[in-house]
């Protein structure tokens, strides 16, 4: 069954995070490695933090392997960066699968990930643009409970919570009411009914700290987030699929996408995880510089 979703929320991801940019004020104009030209790979990215690490890393990966690249990161939403890499002032940025696929086409079947990245492949190719291999990297919303409740409830999925949701508040944002992926979808594919449910952010430190003091015992939180890790906070396997996909992969023109670039890049999508990025995100979070992030990862990696 195809299910509708609305991608308002992918737009709150940098903001849940409260990561903040270092790029210039006119990223079009940017530049570390050089005047862009017929043999430089232009790497862009969008206006929050992560879409401009993952691309510091794309960077990286191919300067370290000798190929000429530009930056200009920061470049704004999807509907500015993607006129930028249609009429190739970049040629090169990360993208969400799903969020993707579900602003190119409205009508598009995100449910089933194994078909996501060969429907953006085709509604691209007539453009000139790619998509290559995805990452098992992924930021899309997660359900997250207290150590200790998913020791009490034996926790693991979301479907265990069928038995002990009515004993249970759950913490989200006020779109959850009403949005598919929220309360009516958690119904209808979990058969999932709360206790109660308590409005309050998306993804957000508010959420977080109803976790943590007890006010409700499963939060709405991004996969990425670094708070995750750091309270040592249980995320919920999505078994039947609920959450909109959004893994990481490179989206590039075909007059960039050489052998050399190609298995560079397909080799960052290899490696990347959703734990790397919450580690990443947190250091971004603490002040660190894209730059040595992206180095440092790529030395481990």
């Amino acid at each position: 069954m195809l299910k509708k979703r609305t991608l308002s929320t992918f737009a709150l991801v940098s903001a849940a995070l409260i990561l903040t940019s270092c790029s210039s004020s006119d990223p079009m104009a940017t530049s570390r490695g050089g005047s862009s030209n017929s043999d430089t790979v232009v790497v862009g990215s969008a206006d929050f933090a992560e879409s401009q690490l993952i691309a510091t890393i794309y960077s990286h990966a191919l300067q370290d392997t000798g190929i000429k690249v530009e930056e200009k990161l920061n470049i704004g939403s999807r509907e500015v960066y993607m006129e930028a890499l249609r009429d190739g002032s970049i040629n090169l940025l990360p993208e969400y699968n799903g969020y993707l696929l579900g602003e190119l086409d409205a009508d598009a079947d995100t449910s089933d990930r194994s078909t996501i990245d060969a429907q953006l492949a085709k509604l691209l190719a007539s453009e000139g643009i790619e998509v290559l291999d995805a990452s098992k990297a992924e930021n899309t919303d997660v359900l997250v409970v207290d150590p200790t409740v998913a020791k009490q409830h034996k926790l693991e999925n979301i479907s265990d919570l069928q038995p002990v949701a009515g004993e249970l508040v759950l913490a989200g944002p006020a779109e959850w009411k009403s949005r598919y992926v929220g309360l009516p979808g958690l119904e209808k594919e979990y058969g999932l009914s709360f206790k109660e449910f308590k409005v309050l952010d998306a993804g957000g430190p508010l959420t977080l700290s109803a976790l943590q003091n007890g006010q409700a015992q499963v939060g709405d939180l991004f996969s990425t987030d670094p708070a995750i890790e750091e309270s040592k906070l249980v995320t919920l396997v999505d078994d039947k699929g609920l959450f909109l996909p959004a893994n990481i992969l490179p989206v590039i023109r075909k007059d960039a996408a050489s052998k050399e670039v190609t298995e560079v890049l397909n080799r960052v999508s290899a490696s990347l995880t959703t734990e790397d990025l919450m580690h990443m995100n947190g250091r971004i979070a603490a002040g660190d510089d894209f730059g040595a992030i992206a180095d440092d990862w790529l030395k481990e990696n």
